[in-house]
């Protein structure tokens, strides 16, 4: 994708490979770019932005229904959802975000190539764009990854949906079964719910956002209940019969379960979309999942060779792509980059409440050996949450025991997505709680809890 004095390429333009060449192109690299698309990937088309553009409309229709507790009265006035409307507001933020990255891009000297593009020749660095080959001194495979399907459950868009089809719909089902209680799942469940759908969330694990923090995907599930979605943890899809009404069973812990559903969203994952690329042609070493293998500069297997993003075994965030991207042009400008300690990225998800952590889950830190010290300050004892009518979720901090360094940050709650921020740093930082509980947060802010947190782990916490 970038080259010192010839351009290359090889893959889509998304996160990872926009990123990379944006990088590439400040750092004084000629880059190109082969994308048979618009610039942006999943994630700006067909996942993060149209999502969270879409749960923002969630969000506007639960605030509104709420009015009334702040004194602004609706009278017998109920609101109501034009999801055309929502559509489009969010494909004008599709559309304005695209322009941007076209824009830097073309201000940034990038060459784009129209087309489909694979990987010719691996030693030799040749990308294939269409009819055409582009030769450069290195390349950045950065090719996405497509919704993984049900074994034997193809998606139809009607009955059977993926994400991207969720994020296209034209209307709200009545009865919907999420399959998949991870970030995607709980986002989609989360929203639908809002927009006036029946849901059940079904989930394999024991609980729902595996990975996260114990105590705050308990408290998920049980919010979620409130909410009036339905989740079975430990559960198990066994068959789908029906075409209008769909007749799902399921093995959950209290045995078989029946339920009628009108629509199934499969939220189980996104695949790497590395077949048919030539990378393995090529000589790029693929992992059993069909990953890239990449070391920590995020070269492949064929020197010269570098893969970013979803077609690498590391977490689907689009932020984690971008840093991906940094680190190989660094290395294709020699400058040694450390590499993306992966543990220690922040995560959001977009439901409600929100949910965001960096670092280690409790459960983890002590599977380290860590002797640990944590502190839990909830949000119902915060006045800005209070004011804004958010009173539920609260903010973990996990330290270690001897020095209390944070460990992790784990948030659930109003803009937990934002707040996680500052525990982002302290966790990479290796500050302890000391250094945070002494800095100033503003009153009455939501990111005060954070401090009071950190000041309580020391034992002299204020309000809680």
């Amino acid at each position: 994708m970038a080259g010192s004095d010839r351009g290359s390429e090889g893959g889509r333009a998304g996160p990872g490979g926009y990123a990379a060449a944006l990088y590439g192109g400040s750092a004084g690299l000629k880059v190109a770019v082969v994308e048979d698309q618009r610039v942006g990937g999943t994630c700006l088309h067909r996942g993060c932005v149209p999502a969270k553009d879409l749960l923002q409309t969630a969000e506007v229709l639960r605030t509104v229904r709420a009015a009334g507790d702040f004194g602004v009265m609706l009278g017998d006035v109920e609101p109501v959802l034009d999801l055309a409307v929502a559509q489009a507001r969010k494909q004008g933020v599709v559309d304005k975000l695209t322009k941007g990255v076209e824009g830097l891009l073309k201000a940034r000297g990038v060459t784009t190539f129209s087309a489909w593009g694979t990987l010719a020749d691996g030693p030799n660095h040749v990308v294939r764009a269409g009819d055409t080959e582009v030769v450069g001194d290195a390349v950045v495979l950065a090719t996405g990854s497509y919704p993984r399907a049900l074994p034997g459950l193809d998606f139809d868009g009607a009955r059977i949906l993926s994400s991207e089809h969720v994020l296209a719909m034209e209307k709200v089902p009545a009865r919907a079964l999420v399959v998949g209680g991870g970030a995607i799942g709980c986002e989609f469940a989360s929203m639908l719910s809002d927009f006036g759908s029946e849901v059940t969330v079904l989930e394999m694990a024991p609980r729902l956002l595996p990975g996260a923090d114990e105590q705050v995907a308990d408290f998920l599930g049980r919010m979620f209940k409130r909410r009036g979605i339905t989740v079975h943890t430990d559960s198990r899809l066994t068959s789908i019969e029906g075409t209008t009404e769909l007749e799902v069973g399921f093995e959950s812990p209290d045995g078989p379960v029946s339920l009628t559903v009108d629509q199934i969203i499969v939220s189980i994952g996104r695949g790497p979309r590395t077949a048919g690329m030539g990378f393995e042609e090529a000589g790029v070493e693929l992992l059993s999942s069909g990953h890239v293998r990449t070391d920590g500069r995020m070269e492949t297997t064929v020197p010269g060779i570098y893969a970013v993003g979803d077609i690498v075994d590391s977490p689907q965030l689009a932020h984690v792509g971008f840093a991906e991207a940094i680190v190989a042009i660094g290395a294709i400008l020699g400058e040694d980059p450390a590499p993306v300690e992966y543990e220690r990225v922040p995560w959001g998800i977009y439901c409600h409440p929100e949910v965001a952590w960096a670092g280690l889950t409790e459960e983890a830190a002590t599977a380290r050996g860590h002797e640990i010290v944590k502190s839990v300050h909830r949000f119902g004892g915060n006045s800005r949450a209070l004011i804004i009518g958010e009173p539920e979720g609260f903010v973990k901090v996990i330290a270690d025991a001897t020095d209390h360094t944070v460990l992790g940050v784990h948030v659930i709650g109003p803009w937990a997505t934002e707040l996680v921020t500052e525990g982002y740093l302290a966790v990479n930082w290796e500050a302890t709680t000391d250094d945070i509980g002494r800095l100033v947060h503003a009153h009455p802010t939501l990111s005060e809890l954070l401090g009071e947190s950190a000041l309580a782990v020391g034992g002299r916490g204020l309000h809680g």
